[in-house]
């Protein structure tokens, strides 16, 4: 099978925004949830919020056009094109190089601002900016337009498996031979008030941790209560090892496996089997016997109702290598980024494989029985040879994406 290798890696995290920001925190436990809260908005909530400024680099005039989930974007993509060297742009490859991006909710920020106009100020018709700014497409659109990208460019949404999908995507087109190159991952940025709103209407968020609200995400605890919603993203370039050598570049890690499947469930609720599938089929992608991986990056969200369900999948799938693989849900410290929930989780792994260390599930102090695995409780566990990882996104609606990614 051709080889699929990472480059460059880039991105906008509340746990960091440069590479050696997030490794640091993962290696330290550092949380990046914060307390988030609103004008005319009653409650506040466990976030993870991505802090800075997004504007720079723009030029006025585009300003308008571009929602903060674009911003994030194209911050994330240009430091995965610095990393790779390909900051001068992608003329070399012409249509052979794609753009593949997850999303659950696209420019959530612009179409807030217009609903605001219309139902508090009375205004009948918007400015020109906010459908093409709110567009879940726009940052695909706009990382083409900057880079001068003229192959696919292709925006995915299946809830919390979106950038997973986005990268297996970019993957297969990849190893098909139809592309060199790309750009793939996700992002999202939908801490408004109404997305908000609609998610407690699920009864599924955590309340902010009465002692340290960066506590508030507990994955695989005992008395875990609910996940907690972040913004952020991230973007790879992926490219074939024919490619790559041809550029001189290096690669970080190979993407070496991938597998999508529908559990066809419940629209709202996962089931064992849509996880077991795709984590079986990442593997037999990859060439991979259960035993072989050295970490997986779980999806667990820290609700009382799913984490247990990954539970029976994940032991299913390692079967006698339960008790060997290490399991840990870095969600603890950076929360659930929803459409950029995988890519964000493919950067720990990569990390992981890079800088020798099992990253951990934060603030696991109290396992729950019924989450039994082998897991990498409250601290990061250095000195570790990674060769293989995988990592799972399950979402609503029943689909699930699985990863392998393994040292070059």
């Amino acid at each position: 099978m051709m080889p699929v290798w990472v480059t460059g890696v880039g991105l906008a995290t509340p746990i960091g925004l440069s590479n050696a920001e997030v490794t640091r925190s993962l290696r330290e436990a550092r949380s990046g949830i914060r307390l988030w809260s609103a004008d005319n908005f009653a409650k506040s909530f466990p976030a993870g919020i991505v802090e800075g400024d997004f504007d720079a680099g723009f030029e006025k005039r585009d300003l308008p056009y571009l929602d903060r989930l674009t911003k994030l974007s194209l911050f994330a993509v240009d430091q995965a094109l610095t990393e790779a060297h390909l900051a001068n742009g992608f003329s070399r490859f012409a249509h052979r190089a794609g753009v593949f991006v997850g999303t659950v909710m696209g420019g959530a920020e612009s179409e807030y601002a217009w609903l605001t106009d219309h139902f508090l100020k009375g205004k009948q018709t918007a400015r020109p900016f906010p459908m093409v700014a709110g567009m879940p497409n726009a940052p695909a659109s706009w990382i083409s337009i900057r880079n001068q990208i003229t192959g696919p460019v292709l925006t995915h949404t299946a809830a919390c498996a979106s950038s997973g999908v986005a990268i297996g995507d970019a993957m297969r087109w990849i190893r098909s031979g139809d592309l060199d190159i790309a750009i793939a991952g996700g992002c999202e940025a939908s801490l408004v008030p109404p997305f908000m709103g609609a998610w407690d209407g699920l009864r599924a968020l955590a309340k902010p941790d009465s002692d340290n609200v960066e506590r508030s995400c507990r994955p695989f605890a005992r008395d875990r209560a609910g996940l907690v919603l972040s913004e952020g993203a991230v973007f790879f370039v992926l490219e074939s090892e024919e490619s790559a050598r041809q550029r001189g570049a290096t690669p970080l890690a190979a993407l070496s496996g991938y597998g999508v499947a529908n559990d066809a469930h419940h629209i709202g609720s996962p089931h064992s089997r849509g996880q077991f599938a795709a984590m079986r089929s990442a593997l037999t992608d990859a060439g991979l016997a259960p035993g072989d991986l050295s970490y997986i990056n779980a999806h667990a969200t820290a609700t009382p109702t799913g984490d247990p369900v990954e539970v029976v999948a994940l032991r299913e799938l390692l079967g006698e290598h339960c008790d060997a693989v290490p399991v840990s849900s870095t969600k603890s410290l950076h929360g659930h980024l929803l459409g950029a929930a995988s890519a964000m989780e493919l950067a720990a792994c990569l990390f992981a494989i890079r800088h020798d260390f099992l990253p951990p599930t934060a603030f696991l102090d109290d396992p729950d029985p019924a989450c039994a695995l082998r897991h990498i409780p409250l601290c990061a566990v250095p000195a570790q040879h990674i060769r293989h990882t995988l990592t799972l996104s399950a979402g609503f609606g029943g689909t699930n994406a699985a990863l392998v990614l393994s040292r070059v």
